[in-house]
């Protein structure tokens, strides 16, 4: 349906003169033409008043019975899409609206055009009401037009044009890697692409561009980066996509592990500051924690230090003690782990019942405590602990009268993941957690491999391209469990951001240290044969990091849930319901790719 008023000006552009978010109180006389979707309408009788939007924002149009094209208006349905031309009209002052920056002037409609009329919608584009994740995630197109989704995407490009930006002033050049790959060694599951010329092999999608941005380097180049895709056949969660995602991928030549934060850093607090509003952020350089004391103190490689509760080591203080049964589970080698509960002292009976409650629920035998007050320490385990002891947890777990101390005993890996995850609740229950700031902090010093438990074999920990610390005397003269590597990851808020290392660029260190995890030299060859090669011929000391984007964008936004800041996600079920994929493929197709379906029953 078209219908345009007479003697409307002609030398307006067909569509608009302005946006839907630029007019103001000083463009008030002048002929506009404005196109967008019918946002909301109001019908006072005399009057009809259209709030129209496009991507800038909202003008409100108005329209008066007496026009011809008052009725054509009035039946268009919401979200259809118009174009209207006619005057800025400053409002009466009882009818400004402070809340839009377009709210001291509107658009009195002399011409009309339907371009595009809707139909029902299935959910409501002009309201925060949830219409359910299957309904949002199958019109996508609609939910994306919703102001709260909008702003989000917006978000996020906005921050890759900001990431972009800063990199390129580190001197950083933006290269782009393979899409069509061979299989990864990463640790997730890889999507395979079947080829058509060579019948019964696969390309993969990378699960990141490690080999190839480590190829640039040995290529010569210095300082490479991307927004990196990648790809991981893995479930979803709500941190992460099933699927696809994307990371700044960057890596450096002749750098050691100071070189690489110090690029990096000011890159990452710059776009947390740009994007912050009302919230601190971390001045470089971050705080650098050993894996081991992350450990230690936070339960975790992790930690959100927004959270002031650092745990303590109290072995020996329950070593031989009257508790038996800490003290028998110290003599078979596990470890006691303090975990303070600030101020909690004067919490009710219930408050310890529940956090037992949730020990349970997490497969702990419970958890002990001791509440320290005025007149002495109690709790169960006081009463087994002779005031020495009882004063030396004190101590040590930094404590005072009015607080109390829960307790993991376990070895030491279950007794630090115990231990950490109390500290999380902990801090969450008794609201210590500092409001309002982003607090980055580095892990570094991870060990270069560990031991299976179940299998007793040693294997690569975290990565195993990185040097390790002390190069091939280490891996010749140390137990492997004590060789550190040269990783590291960068954390924010308890979320990790990005793992990262100086890279083993000698081919010798490289094969001895896959010797260690039980690879042959024919093995490494097979499996890396283009890395391998590559750095037979002259590598240099290289090294970078990979910080995820949509996690970072997650944290600007103060989004839990990643589906709300990706334009086209999948559900948890790795399907894309307006796409419907994935779907099935003809026979015909099939046969040109020389495969033959063997499903599963149903």
């Amino acid at each position: 349906m078209s219908n345009e008023q007479s003697g409307a000006p002609s030398a307006l552009h067909p569509y608009r003169s302005h946006t839907c978010g630029v007019l103001r109180a000083g463009d008030a006389g002048q002929a506009v033409r404005l196109s967008g979707w019918i946002h909301r309408k109001r019908d006072h009788g005399q009057l009809l008043f259209v709030d129209l939007r496009d991507n800038f924002g909202i003008t409100q149009c108005v329209i008066d019975i007496s026009s011809p094209l008052f009725e054509a208006l009035e039946a268009a349905r919401v979200e259809s899409v118009i174009t209207v031309t006619g005057p800025v009209v400053k409002r009466a002052p009882e009818t400004v609206n402070p809340q839009v920056p377009t709210g001291e002037i509107e658009v009195r409609v002399e011409a009309l055009e339907i371009l595009s009329p809707a139909e029902l919608l299935p959910l409501q584009v002009n309201s925060d009401e949830d219409a359910g994740e299957e309904v949002r995630l199958r019109y996508r197109y609609l939910d994306l037009r919703r102001e709260k989704m909008h702003e989000k995407i917006l978000l996020r490009s906005q921050v890759i044009t900001s990431i972009r930006r800063r990199m390129v002033e580190q001197g950083f050049t933006e290269f782009q890697t393979p899409i069509l790959t061979a299989s990864s060694p990463e640790g997730a599951r890889d999507y395979l692409v079947p080829s058509r010329i060579h019948p019964g092999k696969f390309y993969a999608l990378p699960q990141a561009p490690q080999m190839f941005k480590q190829l640039i380097m040995i290529a010569g180049f210095d300082r490479y980066f991307q927004i990196a895709p990648c790809f991981r056949d893995e479930d979803g969660r709500a941190d992460r996509s099933p699927g696809e995602f994307y990371q700044l991928d960057f890596e450096m030549s002749f750098v050691t592990q100071d070189d690489v934060f110090a690029a990096i850093e000011p890159v990452m607090a710059g776009v947390f500051s740009e994007f912050a509003k009302d919230r601190t952020v971390s001045k470089p350089p971050f705080a650098r924690i050993p894996y081991a004391e992350a450990m230690l103190k936070y339960g975790s490689d992790k930690p959100d230090l927004r959270n002031p509760i650092e745990i303590a080591d109290v072995t020996e203080a329950f070593r031989g003690s009257g508790f038996a049964i800490f003290a028998k589970a110290v003599e078979k080698g596990a470890v006691v782990r303090a975990i303070p509960a600030p101020g909690a002292g004067a919490r009710p009976r219930s408050f310890f019942d529940k956090m037992n409650d949730w020990a349970r629920a997490e497969g702990a035998a419970g958890l002990g405590y001791i509440v320290f007050a005025e007149g002495g320490a109690k709790g169960p385990i006081a009463k087994n602990l002779d005031e020495a002891r009882v004063t030396r947890i004190k101590t040590e777990a930094g404590l005072k009268d009015g607080d109390a101390v829960f307790f993991a005993c376990d070895k030491a890996g279950g007794a630090a993941r115990l231990a950490g995850a109390a500290r999380v609740k902990l801090g969450q229950d008794l609201a210590l957690l500092e409001p309002n700031c982003f607090k980055f902090c580095w892990i570094v010093d991870y060990p270069m491999f560990e031991l299976d438990e179940q299998t007793g074999k040693i294997e690569f920990s975290h990565n195993p391209f990185s040097m390790p610390q002390g190069g091939m005397a280490a891996l010749e003269n140390q137990d492997p469990l004590e060789v550190k590597a040269f990783q590291y990851d960068i954390v924010c808020n308890g979320i990790e951001l990005s793992s990262g290392a100086i890279r083993n660029h000698l081919p010798e260190v490289m094969y001895k240290a896959f010797a260690i995890a039980g690879y042959t030299p024919e093995e490494v060859d097979s499996r890396f044969s283009g890395l391998i090669s590559a750095l037979k011929f002259g590598a240099p000391p290289h090294g970078g990091s990979a910080p995820g984007i949509d996690r970072i964008v997650m944290m600007l936004a103060d989004e839990p849930n990643i589906r709300e800041i990706v334009a086209f996600p999948m559900n948890q079920k790795a399907e894309d319901l307006m796409m419907l994929a994935p779907a099935p493929v003809p026979a015909e197709r099939l046969k040109e790719l020389s495969l033959k379906l063997d499903l599963p029953p149903e």
